[in-house]
C-alpha cells in the first residue's frame, strides 16, 4: 500500500492489471519464452530512450549475430558500433561491448542474477540491473522507469506527473508488488506496459485503462504544472556527431579529415566540437598519421 498525502491508503489492483496484461500485452520478441538473460539485457540497453519499433529489427539481428556475450566480446568495438546503426546514444553500444567482455571473462559467459553483481558490470545502472533480475530471472524486485513512475504518480498519488526521480520511487513501487514472486514479475511488466501504451505522458487513454480506481481520475485529472519543451534535434551537436559517425560506419577503414568536414558543413566550430567529443567518449580513434576510424579500427 502507498499513501497519497495524509489520506487513505491507495493501491493498484494487481490481479486486474495482470489479467489485462496477459490478455492485451504487445507480442514483443524479448518477452517470449526461451529468450536468454543476455538477450533480455541487450533489449533493455537498446530500449533506453529509443522506441520499440526502432529497436526490434536491430535486436533480432544482434541475437542472431551475438547470441552469447563471448560472441560480442570477440567482435571489435567498431563492429558493434556499426551494427548499432541509428539507435542513437551510441555510447550504450560501446558499454555493452565492454559488458560482454566482462561477462565472457569473469562470469562464465552468463549474465548474473544478483542485482548488486549486475550493478558492478559496465554500463549497467539501477534500472537495468533490476529489469534483468525481474524479467530474465523472475525475481521480486521493483523495476522503475519513466512509465512506471507516471502510473504510480497518477493511480496512487493523484498527480499528473511523477516529478524528478527520487529514492522513494523504489520503495513505493516495491510496496505495490504482489507477495507471490511469480506474480510480482508479471505485475512489473504489466505496470510498464500500462504506462507505455495507455497511461502515456501526453495523451492518456483513460477509457482503455483496466484499473478500477485511479486517484488522478478521481481528482478530476488535474493538469500538470510541468512545462514540456520539445527537444530539438536538427542542428544540434547530437546530429553533428551522428553525421560524423555515419561516415565512419560506412567506411571500410580509417578516413581522412576532409571526409568528416564534408559530412557537416553548417558550422566548422560545431563540427570540431562534435569530433572532439567522439574522441573523448572513445567512439572514434585517430591514427598516428591523422586519419579517423571507429573505436578499435584505427589500425585497420
Amino acid at each position: 500500500m502507498c499513501r497519497s498525502g495524509g489520506g487513505a491508503a491507495v493501491s493498484i489492483d494487481s490481479d486486474v492489471l495482470i489479467d489485462w496484461y496477459e490478455e492485451t500485452a504487445r507480442d514483443l520478441p524479448w518477452r517470449r519464452a526461451g529468450v536468454s538473460a543476455w538477450q533480455i539485457l541487450m533489449s533493455e540497453i537498446m530500449l533506453q530512450q529509443t522506441p520499440v519499433v526502432r529497436v526490434e529489427p536491430v535486436w533480432r539481428e544482434w541475437v542472431a549475430r551475438w547470441p552469447v556475450p563471448s560472441a560480442m566480446a570477440a567482435a571489435s568495438p567498431g563492429e558493434v558500433l556499426r551494427a548499432w546503426g541509428k539507435l542513437g546514444y551510441p555510447r550504450r553500444a560501446l558499454r555493452l561491448h565492454e559488458c560482454a567482455r566482462v561477462l565472457a571473462e569473469e562470469h562464465g559467459d552468463a549474465v548474473p542474477d544478483d542485482v548488486e553483481v549486475l550493478l558492478g558490470l559496465p554500463g549497467i545502472g539501477a534500472y537495468t540491473a533490476r529489469a534483468v533480475a525481474c524479467f530474465a530471472y523472475g525475481q521480486r524486485v521493483p523495476v522503475v522507469d519513466t512509465n512506471v513512475r507516471r502510473v504510480v504518480a497518477r493511480a496512487v498519488h493523484g498527480r499528473a506527473e511523477a516529478g524528478n526521480p527520487a529514492a522513494r520511487d523504489l520503495m513505493e513501487t516495491e510496496e505495490l508488488l504482489p507477495v507471490r514472486i511469480d506474480r510480482a514479475a508479471v505485475f512489473s511488466a504489466a505496470l510498464m506496459e500500462l504506462g507505455g501504451v495507455v497511461c502515456t505522458a501526453r495523451t492518456p487513454d483513460c477509457e482503455l485503462c483496466p484499473l478500477p480506481s485511479c486517484a488522478w481520475v478521481a481528482a478530476g485529472r488535474p493538469a500538470s504544472d510541468v512545462v514540456r519543451r520539445t527537444q530539438k534535434y536538427d542542428g544540434t551537436d547530437r546530429q553533428a556527431r551522428g553525421r560524423l559517425l555515419d561516415v565512419l560506419r560506412g567506411a571500410s577503414g580509417p578516413v581522412e579529415r576532409v571526409a568528416l568536414d564534408l559530412a557537416w558543413t553548417r558550422d566548422p566550430g560545431q563540427r570540431a566540437r562534435a569530433l572532439d567529443s567522439l574522441l573523448t567518449d572513445g567512439l572514434v580513434e585517430q591514427t598516428s598519421d591523422g586519419l579517423f576510424a571507429l573505436a578499435g579500427e584505427a589500425g585497420a
